[in-house]
């Protein structure tokens, strides 16, 4: 027996609203390609810096307050120290960021353990930034 056009059963409307569609972001796509690439770019910075500092030149034994003042005198190293710290704070804390997500059970307890996080991440920012662009080399005349 074929079903005709006049059989076919009509359809109630849905009991419930329809919903608007959930505006999602990338953010935890660009977090995880800012760890890609801010790794990348830690691992050239970290190993010159070790070479240039424990290797080249007769290793730890000179470095003094003498020589940081020497070469913070150049904004090239001054400029290659703000990259590390810079990098190296926002890697950790987006890795941290991370393991807070993870690990912490309660909302309350995500959410404090997250302030305190950033709280951290920028006073450590700022201060070593302050440090590097204020140093006085001739801080003991």
């Amino acid at each position: 027996m074929a079903a005709t056009l006049d059989s076919t059963p009509a359809l109630d409307a849905p009991r419930t609203p329809r919903r608007a569609p959930v505006r999602r972001s990338n953010f935890e796509l660009y977090s995880w390609l800012f760890m890609r690439l801010s790794g990348l770019a830690l691992v050239v910075l970290v190993l010159g810096h070790l070479f240039i500092m424990n290797i080249l030149d007769g290793g730890v034994h000179r470095i003094n307050f003498a020589f940081v003042a020497g070469r913070w005198a150049s904004p090239f190293w001054q400029f290659w120290d703000l990259s590390m710290l810079w990098l190296a704070m926002l890697h950790g804390a987006n890795g941290l960021r991370t393991v807070i997500n993870d690990y912490a059970r309660r909302d309350a307890s995500r959410f404090w353990l997250k302030i305190l996080l950033y709280t951290a991440t920028v006073l450590t920012i700022a201060l070593g930034s302050f440090v590097i662009f204020t140093f006085d080399p001739n801080i003991g005349n």
